[in-house]
C-alpha cells in the first residue's frame, strides 16, 4: 500500500469523461440506427451486479502510485488525455478489430489517417506502417523485416538499448551484439565501428531516448558509417520520437540526430508514452513500402471480403484493438502532432522541467549529477557518498523518504562512468531517476524540488 498522503494534495482531478462519453454514446447509437434500422435488442445486463463489481474494482485499483499527478515523477507513465480515454471507451461499445476492414471499417480508416500524421512527423510521405500493441511488438516487426532482407546477419545495438532487442533477436534466431555506450549513455561510434569491422552486421539499432536516461544515440554518425559498411538502420524512438517536433529546443548532439531521423530504414514510436494514449498503442514505420511483400498470406478463413487494403495484410499481429486507433485519431484531431502546436508545447514544458531539475541538482552538494545535461526529459542523479555501495544505499533511502512526502521517483542502476564526479567508473551505482514527461511538471518543479530537498535532509539526519 502507499504511504498516507492525505496532506500532500494528491486528490484525483475532476473527470469530465463520463458526461462527454454519455453524450457521444447517444450520437453513436443514433448514427448507427439511422444507417441501418435494427430490431430492438436488449442484452439484459444486471445493473446492480455491475455496479457492485465496479465498486470492488475501484477499491482494488486504489492500490497504485498516483501516476496521474505531477508529484509522480518516476517511471514512464503518463495519463492518457481525456479525449483519448473517452474515444477508446466509445469505440469499445462496438469493439472493432483492425485486422480486417470487415471487423473495423471506420477504425481502420482512422488508423490509416493517424499513422499518416505520425509518419509526417519524420517527413515521410511514402512509407508502410501501422499501429501495434506496443513498442516491443513494433520493434519485433522491424527486426523481423530486417532479418528477411538480411538473413543470417547480426543485429547490433547500444549497451543502453532496451533489453527487448536482444530478446527479440533471440526469438528471430538472429545473433545480437551490444556495443558500449559512452559516458553520456549514447552509443559509442568507435565501439560500433569495431563491431562493424568484424563483419556480418545487417542492422544497427539506434535508440532515440534510452529507457534508463533518455539518451539519444548519434544517429548522424551511425548514418555516416552506414555509407561505409552498408548495414540497415532501425531507429527505436519508442520513447523519444515525438521530440522531433521540438528538435530546435534540444542540445546540439540530440538536435543533429533528430535532423536525420528520416533517413532511417525503419522507425518505431510509442503513442502510449508521450502521445497521450492508453497502453496498448505502438507504431512501426518502414521507409520502403515494398517490404509489405513479406507480410503476404493466403488465409481462407480470414474475413477479407473488402477489396481495400486490410491492415492485417501488413501486420504480424492478427487481432488488434481498433479502439486504440480511434483514441489516437481523436487525440490528433484535438492536438495535432505538429511543430509549434499545443501538443509540441507540452513536450517542451517537460523538457524545460528536466533541465531545471538538472540545474538544481548540479548546484546542490548533496547530489552527483550526470556527466551531461539530459538529452530529453529524463533526469538521473546519484548521491554523494564515500563509495558506490554507500551511494546506492542512500539513493534507496531517498527513494523511500521522498515517497513518504508524496513525491514518487524511480531507481536505476548505472555504471559509475555516467557520473563525471564518480571515482569508481567501473562500479554500478543505484541512483535516482525522474521522468518529467507531464506538461504540468514545469509548473510543479518548485514543489518537486522542495519535497526532494526535504527528503534528502531526512536521509542525512538518519
Amino acid at each position: 500500500m502507499l504511504p498516507n498522503c492525505d496532506n500532500v494534495g494528491l486528490a484525483m482531478p475532476l473527470d469530465p469523461v463520463p458526461a462527454f462519453l454519455a453524450r457521444a454514446g447517444q450520437i453513436l447509437d443514433s448514427e448507427i440506427g439511422n444507417q441501418q434500422p435494427l430490431p430492438e435488442f436488449d442484452p439484459q445486463p444486471n445493473p446492480e451486479t455491475i455496479e457492485a463489481v465496479l465498486a470492488e474494482t475501484a477499491q482494488r485499483l486504489a492500490d497504485n502510485y498516483p501516476y496521474f499527478h505531477p508529484l509522480y515523477a518516476g517511471q514512464m507513465l503518463k495519463a492518457p488525455h481525456p479525449v483519448a480515454r473517452a474515444a477508446y471507451a466509445l469505440a469499445m461499445k462496438i469493439n472493432p478489430n483492425n485486422h480486417a476492414r470487415d471487423g473495423g471499417r471506420a477504425s481502420s480508416e482512422m488508423e490509416i489517417e493517424a499513422v499518416r500524421q505520425i509518419a509526417a512527423i519524420f517527413g515521410w510521405k511514402e512509407y508502410l506502417g501501422h499501429l501495434t500493441s506496443g513498442g516491443t511488438f513494433a520493434n519485433l516487426e522491424a527486426l523481423w523485416v530486417a532479418g528477411q532482407l538480411r538473413p543470417g546477419e547480426r543485429i547490433v545495438g547500444s549497451g543502453q538499448a532496451h533489453y527487448t532487442h536482444q530478446r527479440i533477436s533471440g526469438v528471430l534466431k538472429l545473433d545480437y551484439a551490444a556495443v558500449a555506450a559512452d559516458g553520456n549513455g549514447r552509443m559509442s561510434l568507435e565501439a560500433l565501428e569495431d563491431e562493424l569491422r568484424r563483419g556480418g552486421v545487417g542492422t544497427v539499432v539506434a535508440t532515440m531516448g534510452t529507457t534508463a536516461t533518455g539518451a539519444v544515440d548519434p544517429l548522424d554518425g551511425i548514418l555516416a558509417l552506414q555509407k561505409k559498411y552498408g548495414f540497415r538502420v532501425h531507429v527505436d524512438a519508442a520513447y523519444g520520437g515525438y521530440f522531433k517536433l521540438i528538435e530546435d529546443q534540444l542540445d546540439e548532439p540530440a538536435r543533429r540526430a533528430f535532423a536525420v531521423i528520416g533517413q532511417a530504414d525503419s522507425i518505431v514510436i510509442d503513442p502510449h508514452k508521450h502521445g497521450l494514449q492508453p497502453f496498448g498503442c505502438g507504431c512501426v514505420l518502414f521507409r520502403d513500402h515494398g517490404v509489405g511483400r513479406f507480410y503476404k498470406h493466403d488465409s481462407p478463413y480470414t474475413y477479407f471480403t473488402s477489396k481495400e487494403l486490410h491492415l492485417g495484410e501488413i501486420s504480424l499481429e492478427c487481432s488488434r484493438a481498433g479502439a486504440a486507433a480511434v483514441a489516437l485519431w481523436a487525440t490528433h484531431r484535438l492536438l495535432p502532432p505538429v511543430p509549434g502546436g499545443e501538443f509540441a508545447q507540452g513536450l517542451a514544458k517537460g523538457r524545460r522541467a528536466a533541465l531545471e531539475l538538472d540545474r538544481r541538482l548540479r548546484a546542490d552538494a548533496r547530489f552527483v549529477a550526470s556527466a551531461s545535461a539530459p538529452d530529453l526529459d529524463i533526469v538521473v542523479w546519484a548521491l554523494h557518498a564515500a563509495g558506490p555501495e554507500e551511494s546506492s544505499l542512500r539513493a534507496r533511502r531517498l527513494f523511500d523518504a521522498a515517497a513518504s512526502r508524496g513525491l514518487h521517483l524511480a531507481l536505476v542502476q548505472l555504471p559509475g562512468s555516467y557520473f563525471a564526479a564518480s571515482k569508481e567508473a567501473g562500479a554500478a551505482i543505484t541512483c535516482l531517476r525522474s521522468v518529467l514527461m507531464k506538461p504540468e511538471h514545469e509548473a510543479w518543479l518548485g514543489e518537486i524540488w522542495q519535497r526532494l530537498s526535504a527528503a534528502a535532509a531526512d536521509v542525512e539526519a538518519a
